[in-house]
């Protein structure tokens, strides 16, 4: 049987409360807005070279709605002091079960303070079905669907440090939230039996963003962070780079590649996982 991915918060432990309907309302919102921007394909997270359409002096704002062909592996140990098990799927198993999945990214600056935001929500669901074993004999087959559901958001303020008419550079810090939660109902000669697992945490992070413009049209992107430092994870990071094509001054399109990586172990629950692939995104400025 294989585990579903699913994020969540450290906070359940320490006093905070997220509850799953609570993360559902926020991913579904999140969904929604990138589905009111454009497509839900991919992942420009930068500008794209040309002089983007300022909402108020000085200000800037775009939007990106992605889609992030990402396979996944890693050990999970969902439940609470379960067994650690090993998942290795690539993008084409992933869609096999996935329900839902929504990538989004805004990014702004006034004057040289930048921000950012990232999330993504993400739920799967496999079922299986065990066949009774020859020495038993007609013993009813035992059937079992897992759902999981991963959300993740990554918030960052910043600094641009270097700006010339052709390359910028930001610096970056802020926090990466995590909740997963995964729910396992067992069905077996007419019976049912449900169990459910949610955690979630919060990491530290650091990092920096690069910009080149090669022409009028087209332009280069990397971004990477890396955080936890044992505060919720032992360690976290990322990384993306994209080729960017400008339409217009208001939309762009990238390509490129992103990787995201966890390593989480407390409570008796493991999320140890990496997740990699190509990104497609559609920007739009304001």
């Amino acid at each position: 049987m294989h585990c579903r991915v699913g994020l969540q918060s450290r906070f359940g432990d320490s006093g905070w409360q997220w509850t799953k309907a609570g993360l559902r309302r926020v991913a579904l919102g999140v969904s929604l807005l990138s589905l009111s921007v454009g497509s839900a394909l991919s992942a420009d997270m930068g500008e794209d070279g040309t002089t983007p359409v300022p909402l108020e002096p000085d200000w800037v704002l775009q939007v990106t709605p992605y889609m992030w062909a990402a396979g996944m592996k890693g050990n999970i140990s969902p439940f609470r002091r379960a067994p650690t098990i090993e998942v290795e799927k690539s993008f084409s198993d992933v869609m096999d079960d996935l329900n839902f999945g929504g990538f989004i990214n805004v990014w702004a600056r006034r004057d040289r303070f930048v921000f950012s935001a990232d999330a993504m929500y993400v739920n799967l669901t496999e079922s299986r079905v065990i066949g009774a074993l020859p020495v038993i004999g007609p013993v009813p087959p035992i059937g079992a669907d897992v759902d999981t559901a991963q959300f993740s958001a990554t918030l960052q303020a910043g600094y641009r440090v270097y700006e010339a008419p052709d390359f910028t550079f930001d610096v970056l810090g802020g926090i990466r939230l995590w909740y997963l939660w995964n729910d396992v109902n067992v069905t077996f000669a007419g019976q049912s039996r449900s169990v459910s697992s949610e955690f979630g945490w919060v990491d530290p992070i650091v990092g920096a963003r690069a910009f080149y413009r090669v022409n009028e049209k087209v332009s280069l992107m990397a971004q990477a962070d890396i955080g936890g430092f044992g505060a919720g994870s032992d360690f976290t990071w990322q990384a993306m780079a994209t080729v960017n094509y400008s339409f217009n001054d208001k939309l762009s399109i990238s390509a490129g590649y992103k990787a995201l990586s966890v390593d989480y172990d407390s409570d008796g629950h493991v999320f140890d996982t990496t997740l990699a692939g190509p990104v497609l995104g559609f920007t739009y400025r304001f």
